[in-house]
């Protein structure tokens, strides 16, 4: 009867691991690209962070309206299909509302990580 007691703990345990785990998922990212963890989405919403260390580039991205928080502020570089840039200067604790656009890549052109909280619709 133990044995079958300590059987049932051990599943429970990993049960519970695995629900707590369920909401973060984490896309593997390639050498000198952004590290993307979902923390959370549903049918509509997708909110997930970027930790972006200097010289790193995020992948081509085809936006949707999302908000923006910068929980560790930088330098990015963003750079659209048609070559034209757009720097911008992000301070710890700024928010921006973005709109859809044009596709685009960010580079981290400064000298620290930059870490962001994106909330977007699917």
């Amino acid at each position: 009867m133990k044995l079958f007691a300590r059987i049932g703990l051990a599943s429970l345990g990993v049960s519970v691991l695995s629900i707590s785990l369920a909401g973060v998922a984490e896309e593997a990212a390639k050498p000198g690209s952004a590290a993307r963890t979902i923390l959370a989405e549903d049918e509509k919403l997708q909110a997930f962070e970027i930790r972006q260390m200097p010289g790193e580039v995020n992948t081509a991205v085809t936006s949707g309206t999302r908000v923006i928080r910068a929980l560790k502020g930088g330098t990015l570089l963003r750079t659209y299909a048609d070559g034209r840039t757009e720097q911008s200067n992000w301070q710890t604790g700024d928010v921006q509302i973005q709109g859809p656009g044009p596709q685009y890549t960010v580079k981290n052109v400064g000298d620290s990580e930059v870490v962001l909280y994106v909330v977007r619709l699917k």
